[in-house]
């Protein structure tokens, strides 16, 4: 019996993705983002740790040490001072790869300090400036712990620095980064796809059953729906179902592997998210405060599971990027 025939397009999927959706590369190797092009680039600690082993990132490590050296202070000053710098010279550097903005994560160690946020993000972006880079060409990543949505309201409120509310697991979640009016939010689908592997009996999904997927396409829909300008950045994927699953959300954030599947992939593609469906659903409008927040959140074991895990993971990949600069101070 004859196969049946699959449709074939002369555009790659990544290239029809990128027609309705920005792509944006998550990873902080600079040659994966000359190779696929994306328009954005996302980091964070792990990211970060995982480029400064590969021995061509050395000059970057060193740069961050003499800077650290040369600001003086105690040795954990110092040493605070060179994870910082090595993210802005990391974040300069992909800027001059990609046309868009790069994302800088604050230190996860500071999740639940919402001033402590404030203060180290207003840090990062002085250093920017004193690079030469402004501050509309950053965004700031904290995690969307209560702490972490306020500390982007009074950023992007009184300092007008943009927010990127990363280990975002839920609903409410999404809500509250919206009503604070932050930039985007980067909701994490395969992570939320792992927990229900993990902890059901269901062990694979169709793209549009994926429970990562569902739960962007809610979010997506009640923005679009009541008019947030917070936009929506799909994140930390596990295969292309869940990308192919989502096209037509803001931006979706792809790592190098899956960048270079979907460029290998050349079937016609679908939109599965637009804003003009979005606006003539029946849905209907919640409100959050922070006592709504922390309940609908410890009513979420997922999110309320994979909130903390990602924090503590960051944070340990924190220590471990510390150790190295040590290491070599």
């Amino acid at each position: 019996m004859a196969e049946p025939d699959v449709k074939k397009t002369s555009k790659s999927v990544l290239d029809q993705l990128k027609d309705v959706t920005t792509v944006v590369a998550d990873t902080g190797d600079f040659n994966a983002m000359k190779k696929y092009k994306p328009t954005d680039s996302t980091t964070n600690p792990s990211l970060i740790l995982a480029a400064a082993n590969m021995p061509e990132y050395d000059e970057l490590m060193s740069k961050a040490i003499q800077w650290a050296r040369d600001q003086g202070g105690s040795s954990e000053e110092q040493l605070e001072n060179a994870l910082d710098r090595l993210n802005v010279l990391f974040g300069g550097e992909i800027l001059k790869i990609i046309p868009g903005r790069v994302s800088t994560e604050v230190d996860a160690r500071l999740s639940f300090d919402k001033d402590g946020m404030v203060e180290k993000a207003k840090k990062l972006i002085k250093m920017y400036k004193q690079d030469g880079i402004e501050k509309d060409r950053i965004l700031i990543k904290l995690s969307s712990t209560w702490e972490g949505i306020q500390a982007a309201k009074v950023l992007e409120e009184k300092y007008g620095i943009h927010c990127n509310m990363t280990l975002l697991f839920n609903f409410h979640q999404a809500i509250a980064c919206a009503e604070a009016k932050v930039t985007l939010i980067s909701p994490f689908v395969g992570r939320i796809f792992d927990w229900f592997v993990k902890n059901t009996d269901q062990k694979s999904f169709e793209p549009l059953e994926d429970p990562g997927v569902k739960s962007v396409t809610q979010i997506y829909n009640y923005y679009k729906k009541f008019g947030y300008k917070t936009v929506v950045m799909g994140a930390s994927f596990r295969n292309t179902g869940e990308i192919t699953g989502l096209v037509g959300c803001d931006l979706l954030t792809i790592s190098p592997k899956l960048l270079e599947e979907l460029s290998k992939m050349n079937t016609p593609l679908q939109t599965q998210l637009s804003s003009s469906k979005a606006e003539e659903m029946d849905i209907e409008r919640v409100t959050v405060d922070e006592k709504t927040f922390r309940f609908m959140m410890n009513e979420d074991e997922m999110a309320t599971e994979k909130l903390a895990d990602g924090i503590r993971r960051f944070s340990a990949d924190a220590v471990k990027l510390e150790k190295i600069l040590q290491a070599k101070m």
